[in-house]
């Protein structure tokens, strides 16, 4: 039996290290890379649906975003 497709949104935060760009989602984790931002979202969107491909989030932990100024 085929499981019905859906849609959710993720947060997902995109960093330059080097040469590449690293995208990570903040609910799950998975992590790509690219060698720019396009790819790498793109990447880390087909990495997202293969991490969910057998069994599918049921709820999506809420993120929160901050930015903080630390002193160090």
């Amino acid at each position: 039996m085929e499981q019905t497709k859906m849609t959710k949104n993720f947060t997902v935060a995109v960093v330059r290290e080097d040469d590449w760009y690293i995208a990570r989602c903040l609910e799950n984790g998975v992590t790509s890379q690219g060698k720019s931002v396009e790819a790498a979202l793109q990447n880390v969107e087909e990495a997202i649906s293969l991490f969910y491909e057998d069994e599918p989030p049921m709820d999506v932990p809420l993120v929160y975003m901050a930015n903080l100024e630390v002193v160090v």
